[in-house]
């Protein structure tokens, strides 16, 4: 009882702060007080920080690193969740998967709980006009319905998603309706994504369009091939010819994707809206590879993210060490169009939904100002990704260097994606493992498998997280305080996790199981 009663102070503390900062309020939206400003949301599937803005000049990105240019490029960008459909509904919702419910991938018949407000949704309601071009991999369709949608739902995704001449004429065809409404567009690739169901194009189908005899052609790509020397390896992957033959096939991709989005902003300038059109580029997870994908360990979690805004010229090309989450995207729109979030209940028997995420709008007007209120830390909540892989995690991440994991159910080993297990690198590292050869990877295969209940990483001293201080004496005040403060988001979050492993949620308080676990 003692815990319960301290739970629900927390709860109601946090939840009394959130309703101070401004998001649950009301309904009625004055809608004649909406400035015409617009919004364009772009995201990757599975990209990562291969370009220019992020420091990396082996990969040519040059209408990615003119967008850095007029506009703010956050260092600490985080994404709630490194896995598709969750991260996707986390950013089109503000909450994370285990409060949308959008708990693993829509194609095993995951979707976020029907009484969910999304984005689209909610700028419907307010006299937005909404669209979608590209990949969507979210449910129900009531939930995320936009006015406008040309996704995989009623195109092939290659198509959709790869294609940067259809998905041009898409966005053209979105830009040229006759409606004098503020839009919000969401573009959503699918590159780089691998392309293992369709080997005939590569592993990241960086011939899809390319050209050459069988795998047709994109008018506006312009092919641009790497040679495996000249890519950059990550910390994360093993240093060997299968890394670079395959980073290589990624960096093609990439000048798809980048190809893509000069046409776009091209287009947002033809129409004569850049000037009050905010332009946000992010990802949904880590790049596809072992260390990265499905985890939370940072190269899984941490994300790009520029934000250009036509309001802040005087920070644009700045870098800011301010803390994002994906999560704070649905705060930082609505903040945009002077629109509050409404007031409702996801259960019935649940306080009404506060978003636990902020306005990065403050951070584009001070982009060096990083004390900035609520940018001391970002939290992230896996469940599953595909329905076989149950490894749900907690985390939460501090500027202050801290950062902690807790594996709920580490009896498991870690499980594997099936396109990161086809992938090149994993099966030289599995292969090497079983012939008791070098691997050349950060971890072994055991480690990556089998993690303790939970892991605490100084990110000052231990960037690469291998060291796990969780036993280390002088850090154990630490280590409860960020505990608690992770407990507090979950119970903030409504968490159906809260009291796993050690208890079983009943609505309202934790039933305890007496099975050694916390």
């Amino acid at each position: 009882m003692r815990r319960l009663r301290h739970d629900f102070v927390v709860f109601f503390v946090i939840w009394s702060i959130s309703l101070i900062n401004g998001f649950a309020q009301d309904t009625n939206t004055d809608n004649s007080i909406i400035a015409k400003k617009n919004v364009v949301l772009i995201l990757g599937d599975d990209a990562g920080f291969e370009m220019g803005a992020y420091n990396n000049t082996a990969c040519k990105t040059p209408n990615f690193d003119k967008l850095a240019s007029r506009g703010v490029t956050f260092d600490n960008a985080f994404t709630t969740v490194s896995s598709c459909s969750p991260s996707r509904s986390a950013l089109l919702t503000g909450l994370p998967p285990h409060q949308n419910g959008m708990f693993g991938l829509h194609d095993f018949n995951m979707n976020s709980f029907s009484t969910v407000k999304s984005l689209p949704m909610i700028l419907h309601e307010a006299g937005i006009r909404t669209g979608i071009v590209g990949k969507k991999h979210l449910g129900p369709d009531s939930v995320y319905k936009f006015d406008y949608e040309q996704t995989e739902e009623n195109n092939p995704i290659i198509q959709v998603g790869r294609n940067i001449t259809l998905m041009k004429q898409y966005v053209q065809e979105f830009l040229s309706q006759d409606d004098s409404r503020p839009f919000f567009l969401y573009i959503a690739y699918h590159d780089p994504h691998r392309c293992s169901d369709i080997p005939t194009y590569g592993q990241f189908c960086e011939r899809f369009g390319n050209g050459e005899p069988g795998m047709g052609n994109i008018p506006d790509w312009t092919p641009v091939k790497y040679s495996p020397d000249d890519v950059t390896i990550p910390f994360f992957l093993p240093n060997t010819t299968a890394t670079r033959d395959d980073m290589a096939n990624m960096y093609t991709a990439y000048s798809r994707m980048d190809q893509g989005l000069g046409l776009f902003m091209e287009l947002l300038e033809k129409a004569g809206v850049m000037n009050d059109t905010l332009v946000v580029y992010s990802s949904d997870n880590g790049i596809p590879f072992p260390g990265a994908k499905t985890n939370l360990y940072d190269p899984g979690m941490r994300e790009p993210l520029i934000i250009s805004s036509p309001l802040q010229t005087q920070s644009w090309g700045s870098k800011t060490d301010a803390m994002a989450s994906l999560i704070d995207i649905v705060p930082t729109v609505l903040d945009w169009y002077s629109v509050k979030y409404p007031t409702y209940r996801i259960k019935p028997y649940l306080p009404p939904v506060v978003l636990t995420g902020k306005s990065l709008l403050p951070v584009l007007e001070y982009p060096s100002a990083i004390q900035l209120p609520n940018f001391d830390a970002v939290f992230s909540s896996h469940n599953f990704h595909e329905i076989t892989m149950y490894f749900p995690m907690r985390v939460i991440r501090t500027a202050e260097k801290f950062k902690l994991i807790h594996n709920l159910n580490m009896g498991l080993s870690f499980p594997i994606a099936t396109d990161l297990y086809q992938e090149p690198s994993f099966q030289e590292i599995l292969n090497n493992t079983k012939s008791g050869k070098p691997t050349y990877w950060y971890r072994t295969l055991g480690d990556y498998y089998h993690r303790a209940p939970f892991e605490l990483y100084d990110l000052n001293l231990d960037p690469k997280e291998q060291m796990n201080l969780c036993n280390e004496p002088s850090l154990f005040a630490i280590l409860d305080a960020l505990k608690t403060r992770l407990r507090a988001w979950q119970n903030a979050t409504h968490d159906p996790w809260y009291c796993y492993p050690g208890a079983v949620l009943e609505r309202t308080y934790c039933g305890p199981l007496y099975n050694g676990e916390y």
